[in-house]
């Protein structure tokens, strides 16, 4: 063998190792983790799908993500909340939910925050939904592999502020969310 080629072998053998040493492989940009969920800090485009570990206060499995939609809303639709609404836009993201790992996830929520363009929060927290968009738990039924449901989590921005997209900060998350950008 040529020593130009063994040199080019040797080279790639030693990525692939210090890519599985760390767990993770390369797929479009985006790391995924060797247990197959998206690395903390990944970058996604709205309708690419995250597979995440997740938990709430009572329990915890994998679950995927997909970001369907993030849109605003009319200023009409936070009539309801009178002046907590006040010079705030409504953020409708709407989601498919799909239980990956098989655990019971029932009655669980997965909830996003919305990012301006430079991924940063909005620094607007709407506590409940709208008639447009209310969120949904997740069924009796989301206790097996590949159960989904589609639901709407409402978020919220100052008027006239733009949303770049947005980013799960749960558990693993918290401190490098995953974002999907518009």
């Amino acid at each position: 063998m040529k020593p130009a080629r063994t040199a080019l072998i040797a080279t790639g053998c030693a990525a692939a190792l210090l890519l599985s040493a760390c767990g993770g492989e390369e797929k479009g940009g985006k790391t995924v983790r060797a247990d197959g969920t998206m690395a903390p800090g990944s970058e996604l485009k709205v309708g690419e799908r995250a597979v995440v570990s997740f938990s709430d206060a009572r329990k915890s499995g994998t679950i995927a993500i997909t970001v369907k939609s993030v849109d605003l809303g009319p200023k009409e639709d936070l009539a309801e909340f009178k002046d907590k609404g006040e010079g705030t836009l409504p953020v409708y993201v709407r989601m498919v939910i799909e239980n990956v790992g098989g655990t019971d996830l029932s009655d669980t929520s997965v909830s996003v925050r919305a990012v301006d363009a430079d991924g940063k929060g909005t620094k607007v927290i709407m506590a409940s939904g709208t008639a447009a968009c209310k969120g949904e738990t997740a069924p009796e039924n989301f206790t097996t592999a590949g159960a989904t449901y589609e639901t709407c989590d409402t978020e919220g921005v100052k008027d006239g502020g733009e949303v770049g997209g947005v980013a799960f900060k749960d558990g693993d998350y918290q401190d490098a969310p995953i974002t999907w950008k518009k």
